[in-house]
């Protein structure tokens, strides 16, 4: 079986998790779930020779030293460093351009936590073999809650490796999300995607010719520094934004999901990141010089100051440096609201 090319995205400010994420360091370039950062875990789960090729990571120039700096050593990952930002339509693109044609890419945001890599690896290997026959693959994220926050794959008929696409649904409204958990064909869309360069490509070029064809400019009249590749800025700058959901994935009739059950966030919160942690029985999780009483859900993370509290329950309270931010579970969508996640 030929290995499966890598394409680690890796962009965004990351505003719900301030203070602790912020524009400067934003939340793929943090540890935190365990030591590694969730940029290196990425790279991490994507690293066996035998499965997969060196990674090709997107980026901007905004976030380009922190990708160099927490690269491994010898990890032979080349990177794209996008003029601007414009969606992962063009990012993906951009990588499918720049390998052969049967490449087969695997498309990975930098910065989602996976706690079973073994799952994650499956999965991997089936999407890579739906993709050699020109299917444009979807992870299908089990569901474990009847989130409102996430897009929903529904499954259609079975094919070798997975499924096909029946509808791929917007975020829906509580009393639907309860519906799909209850009736088992529904799985989050996690972002997480198996392609074949080419068939991309051809895909992309059928349903936003405009797109497909400034990609194509912008690579070929890109430039190589060492492992970074620069595209031509004024061909990237005519491109539309836009997410490859709307311009590939649910415009094709090739669309495949494989289901996987993999302890998968997206970290999108600090509701989100204090259910990915471990906690004690009262289900609290600690960070830093931290006393609890009485309390239960609580995640209480410091980089100083200590954090003392009496009888919450399901609060997050955040110190970093001079910021605190204290937001109660239900509130924690709400946080990239905040003056101070704006303008940090």
């Amino acid at each position: 079986m030929s290995e499966i090319h890598p394409v680690i995205l890796c962009g965004g400010s990351g505003t719900r998790l301030w203070p602790r994420s912020r524009k400067s360091m934003p939340k793929p370039f943090l540890p935190l779930v365990g030591d590694q950062t969730l940029f290196e875990a990425t790279l991490a789960r994507a690293a066996d020779p035998a499965l997969f090729a060196s990674p090709i990571v997107v980026t901007g120039t905004a976030h380009l030293a922190h990708v160099e700096a927490q690269l491994a050593e010898g990890s032979g990952a080349s990177i794209v460093v996008e003029p601007e930002a414009k969606n992962t339509a063009a990012a993906i693109a951009l990588a499918a351009a720049r390998l052969p044609e049967d490449a087969v890419m695997l498309v990975c945001p930098s910065d989602h936590y996976i706690a079973d890599v073994p799952a994650f690896h499956a999965a991997a290997r089936a999407a890579a073999g739906l993709a050699r026959h020109d299917y444009m693959v979807a992870f299908g994220i089990t569901p474990t809650a009847p989130e409102t926050g996430f897009g929903y794959i529904r499954r259609g008929e079975p094919i070798e490796g997975g499924f096909a696409v029946a509808q791929f649904v917007e975020k829906p409204d509580l009393q639907s999300a309860m519906q799909f958990l209850a009736s088992g064909d529904y799985s989050w869309n996690g972002g997480i995607f198996a392609f074949r360069a080419g068939a991309f490509m051809a895909e992309l070029a059928q349903h936003r010719p405009a797109l497909a064809e400034a990609v194509t400019r912008a690579v070929q009249r890109g430039s190589t520094d060492g492992a970074r590749f620069h595209p031509d800025p004024a061909a990237f700058a005519e491109i539309e934004s836009e997410s490859v959901d709307y311009a590939v994935m649910e415009e094709t009739a090739r669309a495949a999901m494989v289901p996987v059950a993999m302890g998968w966030s997206d970290i999108g919160n600090w509701q989100a990141l204090r259910d990915a942690r471990e906690g004690d029985e009262a289900g609290n999780r600690t960070h830093g010089r931290v006393e609890l009483v009485d309390c239960t859900g609580v995640l209480a993370d410091t980089d100083g100051p200590r954090i003392n509290a009496i009888g919450l329950t399901d609060v997050a309270i955040v110190v970093d440096g001079d910021e605190v931010l204290v937001t109660t579970m239900d509130g924690a969508q709400k946080v990239g609201k905040l003056s101070g996640a704006a303008n940090q």
